[in-house]
């Protein structure tokens, strides 16, 4: 099978679980790349988020970020495509999170934001040392989220939560969709949920890449391992699930 874009999922995927590349990694891409294959990261980061190294690759053009919801194009620095939250709908989900033991954040035109109590303590909760970091590093604080949200007045890319109880968390994987149809519900890692728009995901930023570069679904290749890569292990022509992967993203997968 002629495979014409390689995407992929970063975190426990592309990254160690030190949020390193590693050198074999490198090297696969510039094996797929001298092949003319596209190399494409499939994200739930901002593209600020991407590792540098990464991006400063001479082949490096397309990027699906913020799960799906930004298709950016780094030659022409430009959105190719984007989906995302109303500002209302989002709005009106964070009121409910506010009754919820979790902390909460956004992605909005290509950046993060955090309540500024949330960002204090998101340290001392967070147990992944290179994701603490990264919220660090890119989340703006501001005094309250949903009021800093109403006066800005643009729609968001990504919501995010956070959990200290597991047992929290998986009712929450439950009860949100039902509480909220008109959103998307995945997860990257064992403690958070992300939510995007409908049709916001991997999957179907995918798809839409395929369309705006004339090539065919069948001619692709996906890897990834939380749920929010899903639905892109099932567009792709050929779908590889990490070993770490959640069960769904193993049954799924074509390859392992």
């Amino acid at each position: 099978m002629p495979i014409k874009i390689l995407a992929f999922d970063l975190d426990y995927t592309l990254l160690n679980d030190k949020k390193l590349i590693p050198p074999e990694n490198f090297e696969a891409l510039r094996y797929a790349a001298a092949k003319g294959i596209y190399i494409v990261p499939a994200t739930g980061r901002v593209y600020q988020g991407i590792p540098e190294e990464l991006r400063a690759l001479p082949f490096m053009r397309w990027y699906l970020t913020a799960n799906g919801s930004y298709i950016y194009d780094a030659v022409e620095d430009r959105a190719a495509a984007r989906a995302e939250i109303p500002l209302e709908q989002a709005l009106e989900f964070y009121t409910y999170c506010d009754g919820i033991d979790c902390l909460y954040d956004c992605y909005q035109d290509n950046w993060g934001f955090m309540s500024a109590d949330m960002l204090r303590v998101a340290p001392d909760i967070i147990p992944d040392p290179g994701v603490k970091k990264l919220i660090q590093t890119l989340r703006t604080p501001v005094p309250e989220l949903k009021a800093y949200l109403r006066q800005k007045g643009t729609d968001l890319q990504k919501l995010q939560l956070y959990f200290t109880d597991m047992a929290l968390r998986a009712k929450m994987l439950e009860e949100l969709p039902r509480r909220f149809p008109h959103l998307a519900f995945s997860s990257s890692m064992p403690f958070n949920i992300e939510i995007n728009a409908p049709d916001a995901t991997k999957g179907c930023a995918l798809l839409t890449l395929c369309s705006l570069l004339g090539v065919d679904p069948k001619d692709t290749m996906a890897l990834g391992d939380g749920t929010n890569d899903l639905d892109m292990l099932k567009n792709a022509g050929v779908g590889v699930a990490m070993g770490n992967a959640a069960p769904s993203v193993l049954a799924a997968a074509d390859y392992v």
